[in-house]
């Protein structure tokens, strides 16, 4: 079946009394060049287990599934399940998985299904979820690398160089963990029904040791998070809001030594000022 047919699919989903779901971000993909490009770039192969997030009709995961050990595909919505019974349920190495990947313990889902394989995540993510969902991803050590179709904007966002107006706090834990790059736009023609934004492939690599070294993990993670927790302040009036157990004159004198000026906001750290500032806080606790 050709799954990135437009014909072909608009057939299948009124056989099937599907209707697109706004508020899951649904868009199927219907240049069959790209599941392809997307597949080879995961770098998947039969040494690798591939966890796929919102499949759709399945494009990707036939794709994915010639060249990986196995192909776990993670589907909410279940109107969906019986056209992918339809369109892979006949691939050996591929399991539909129905749930919400924001709600599954991912990390036993792995431990499960993936045994003496490689995990990787591929994934067409909806755009809804991209930021909780990939937040969720990087947290899970087992994962080597995540491949993943989502809006160019945020792509870019998790791509943005270190003290530059515009990272944030994900795109910081993000290149803590992974090393980041944007592959290749997709454009909105390119999918049913057509988004109003260009889509990005980006691919993180899982670094073997984290951008930099910190003694206390959970307190770093505070500070990245805490800086921007009010974006428009300062990063003393910022993290003064979210580390109480430190006083305002502690975070001030932290900044200092660290050799920021007063004024400076979280955006400006880049992640080694960052583990200086925790280190300079946690010896103050």
């Amino acid at each position: 079946m050709e799954l990135c047919n437009e014909i072909v699919i608009r057939g299948l989903l009124e056989r099937h009394g599907f209707r697109f779901s706004r508020s899951m971000g649904q868009n199927f993909l219907i240049d069959p060049s790209i599941p392809a490009a997307i597949a080879e770039a995961s770098g998947a192969d039969e040494g690798c287990g591939v966890l796929e997030i919102g499949p759709g009709i399945g494009p990707l995961t036939a794709e994915l599934a010639k060249r990986a050990g196995k192909v776990v595909s993670i589907e909410l919505d279940r109107a969906l399940l019986p056209v992918l019974a339809e369109t892979v349920g006949d691939l050996p190495n591929v399991e539909i998985v129905p749930g919400d990947a924001l709600r599954l313990d991912l990390e036993r889902l792995i431990a499960e299904k993936f045994q003496g394989l490689t995990p990787m995540v591929c994934a067409n993510l909806p755009y809804n979820i991209t930021t909780p969902v990939l937040t969720k991803l990087a947290g899970i050590p087992s994962l080597t690398a995540l491949t993943v179709l989502i809006q160019k904007e945020a792509a870019q966002r998790f791509t943005a160089p270190q003290g530059s107006p515009e990272i944030g706090a994900f795109p910081l834990q993000l290149q803590y963990r992974m090393e980041t790059e944007l592959l290749f736009d997709v454009e909105p023609e390119c999918f049913l029904p057509q988004p109003k934004v260009t889509s990005t492939v980006l691919r993180c690599v899982r670094r073997q040791q984290p951008a930099v070294a910190v003694r206390d993990e959970a307190l770093f993670q505070k500070v990245l998070k805490g800086a921007f927790l009010l974006r428009r302040k300062t990063l003393s009036n910022s993290l003064a809001s979210a580390l109480p157990q430190f006083s305002k004159e502690e975070i001030q004198a932290a900044i200092a030594e660290c050799g920021l000026p007063a004024t400076v906001r979280g955006e400006a750290l880049s992640l080694a000022e960052f583990a200086a500032l925790t280190e300079a806080l946690g010896n103050r606790s």
